[in-house]
């Protein structure tokens, strides 16, 4: 994950929030409104994937490669988790 990329895809994603309370506090039409939240949702998801995906490839790939059994298994946990999370949402 490019940090700066991450970093910028948020900030973005804060102005579009911003934008939801605006157009709440002034009353906008609901659907315009759950429209915004849905393509912001989508944008955080996007965000997260990044996110996991660098995990994936570095904190995941040094465990399994390494010799210490007990993190091989708590990193695995931490994934099924976060799966597990995920499909609750």
């Amino acid at each position: 994950m490019n940090r700066e990329h991450a970093g910028k895809r948020l900030k973005t994603i804060e102005g579009h929030v911003r934008g939801i309370q605006r157009m709440v506090e002034d009353g906008a039409y609901c659907i315009d409104v759950i429209r915004q939240i849905q393509a912001t949702q989508a944008a955080l998801n996007k965000v997260s994937q990044m996110v996991l995906e660098e995990h994936m490839h570095s904190c995941v790939i040094t465990a399994v490669r390494g010799e210490d059994a007990e993190e091989r298994e708590r990193v695995l946990a931490e994934i099924a988790e976060v799966y597990q999370a995920a499909m609750k949402v």
